[in-house]
């Protein structure tokens, strides 16, 4: 992140050093001397963030209060390791007492800007090769927030601390331990502070990220194992993830969407880079591994400040030539979106290294990209949260389990799903009811419900019930595996399943059926699974339990649904395979290969993909 980091694919060279210095010289007395700029009006959803030094390495130091007004986000960096491959990480506020530093972020927070702690840099290399190492981590980085009072954590990080093992090639399913490990541990971070008091962002370079679209680490012959290993953890990561700021800097050319090269520092790479992520890719091309797309607001540009804070700096009006075409849809002649013709209003921001150097370069950065963002007119954010869940009550009790329903609540968009709450524990669903599992016998437990919507609106909590679980029957013994699971018959919608009964020393109470992140709880030997789409292969696991909660092992199954019958209207998440075909327009059209579809790849613009009848 820093000048000092030696980038993946670019060695500063002589002549930009020779620049600093003369720039130091010729700018040091003019820029000192300038004007704090006057505080401007946050943009509706668009945010400025800016990395802080603590350290001075020629572009001057800044106490934090006298931070340009122009940013919504100040990220200190960095804490850093104390020690190779221990987990724990380490800070200490530079040119400040702790009780200075501690009121310059409270005076901020005042003035409604958050404070981040950015962790690693370029020459702080974190590595969790060990349980042990993620739980340090854990304990260190909670301790530095709690400390000194940060609103969250960026994770920046860069050079070997993150790779992927040979073999390790589905990023949803990541087998290495650093990887494993760094995802676990900012999962406990967010459930200790709360995702709703704890910002998580990420600012890794291109190499980690777009470059998976043509190579994966852990897959790929003989290119590097570190090539899009921040995929795993943004996957892992992304319902609690604020947004990623990409670094679109100290870069090599990267292969877009459009399978040509971009190269930094001009209005095409911002636009192809950002679009890669705001419409999903195939890591290492494999059709079958695809990368879902991240919100719009999830998505900021990470730029430099000026031509001294790294290589691929890209002028002003360039950058609003990018967010042009990103914000607004006028598209570049040089590369068009894919995930949407018509921009993406929602669109989440700017992101620089450095605040120091912005104030350096005479705050450019902050005054011109503020002054762009302020005219922008975006969509109005969706602010009203779901009504709350009404009527809730207990259905049945185990020993070990307690089972909920309660009355849909209602919202302006519509609810995306429920959590519910118990104790310090919490479960996700998307129906109206469900069998919490897990619990102590003869124990009391208070459970509430808040509703939830697409853009993270909560509502208020439903009325609360206590339920006291029943005392433990003695019964340790888990039914047997259900037998003989099969297909009764499928459709392209729908796969009906039945199965032999499992048995159990006192009697099996019902069967949970799992897919993907759903399950349907059922008592009969048999279910219609409703709601998937055509031509998508599922895997099903079949389980059986008893009244005192005792889980049989799986019986597991994958069943691909059927295609459309006859030609159906193209649909973008849609999983089409060679030969099927779709109407557009009023014409037909055949899939050329197998390919999940997105929005901006109807049949007429992707002749790659698909070939009139």
């Amino acid at each position: 992140m820093n000048f000092h980091s030696s980038p993946l694919y670019v060695r500063l060279r002589p002549r930009l050093l020779i620049g600093l210095i003369v720039s130091l010289i010729v700018s040091l007395f003019s820029v000192l001397a300038s004007p704090l700029p006057s505080a401007a009006a946050p943009a509706g959803g668009y945010k400025i963030v800016g990395y802080w030094h603590n350290f001075d390495n020629g572009s001057g130091f800044i106490r934090l209060r006298d931070v340009s007004p122009d940013f919504d986000v100040i990220n200190v960096s960095f804490a850093e390791p104390t020690g190779s491959s221990t987990g724990v990480i380490g800070f200490t506020p530079y040119n400040y007492t702790e009780a200075d530093f501690k009121a310059d972020i409270a005076y901020l927070q005042s003035k409604g800007k958050k404070v981040v702690i950015s962790i690693g840099g370029a020459n702080g290399q974190v590595q969790l090769p060990t349980t042990a190492a993620r739980d340090a981590f854990v304990s260190s980085v909670t301790g530095i927030i709690e400390k000194y009072g940060f609103d969250g954590l960026d994770v920046d990080f860069e050079g070997h601390s993150l790779y992927l093992n040979a073999g390790d090639s589905d990023f949803r399913h990541p087998t290495t331990p650093v990887i494993v490990n760094l995802i676990d541990a900012l999962k406990a971070l967010n459930s200790h502070f709360g995702t709703d008091k704890f910002i998580l962002t990420m600012a890794p370079e291109t190499f980690f990220v777009q470059l998976g679209y043509s190579f994966y680490g852990g897959s790929c012959i003989s290119c590097d194992s570190r090539a899009g290993a921040y995929l795993p953890v943004i996957h892992a990561t992304r319902d609690i993830l604020d947004w990623l700021q990409v670094q679109n800097y100290n870069s090599g050319p990267i292969i877009g969407l459009d399978d040509q090269y971009h190269t930094m520092g001009n209005a095409d790479f911002h636009v192809a880079m950002a679009d890669m992520v705001l419409t999903g890719f195939p890591v290492g091309k494999n059709a079958n591994l695809f990368f879902p797309p991240l919100r719009q607001e999830q998505v900021l540009l990470g730029l430099p400040a000026n031509s001294n804070a790294g290589g691929g700096f890209t002028p002003v009006a360039e950058v609003h030539k990018a967010l042009d075409a990103l914000v607004k849809g006028q598209q570049l002649s040089t590369y068009k979106t894919r995930g949407s013709a018509t921009g993406y209003p929602n669109f989440g921001g700017l992101m620089t290294w450095s605040i120091n150097w912005d104030k350096f370069n005479q705050f450019e950065f902050s005054k011109k990209h503020r002054a762009y963002l302020n005219a922008l007119n975006p969509t109005a954010p969706d602010t009203q949260a779901p009504t709350a869940p009404a009527n809730l009550v207990s259905t049945g009790k185990t020993s070990t389990s307690v089972s909920l329903s309660w009355n849909a609540a209602t919202d302006n968009v519509g609810v995306t799903g429920y959590t519910v709450a118990y104790g310090s524990s919490q479960a996700n669903v998307t129906g109206t009811s469900t069998i919490v599992e897990g619990l102590k016998p003869n124990t009391s437990y208070t459970f509430s419900v808040t509703a939830k919507d697409a853009a993270g609106n909560v509502s208020a909590a439903s009325n609360p019930v206590t339920v006291k679980t029943d005392e433990a029957s003695g019964d340790n013994q888990a039914p047997t595996a259900p037998t003989q699971l099969s297909v009764v018959s499928k459709s392209a919608a729908s796969v009906t399943l039945s199965w032999a009964a499992s048995s159990d020393n006192v009697g099996v109470t019902g069967y949970t059926v799992a897919y993907g992140s759903s399950q349907v709880n059922v008592t009969a030997t048999g279910a219609t699974i409703e709601g998937l789409k055509p031509n998508t292969g599922y895997t099903f696991s079949v389980t059986a339990r008893d009244a005192a909660g005792n889980v049989s092992p799986a019986a597991v199954l994958t069943v691909t649904t059927d295609a459309p019958s006859g030609a159906q209207p193209w649909a973008p998440g849609v999983a089409y395979k060679t030969g099927d075909e779709v109407t557009y327009e009023g014409k037909t059209y055949v899939c050329r290969q197998n390919h999940t579809s997105l929005q901006g790849w109807e049949p007429p613009y992707v002749a790659a993909l698909w070939q009139l009848k």
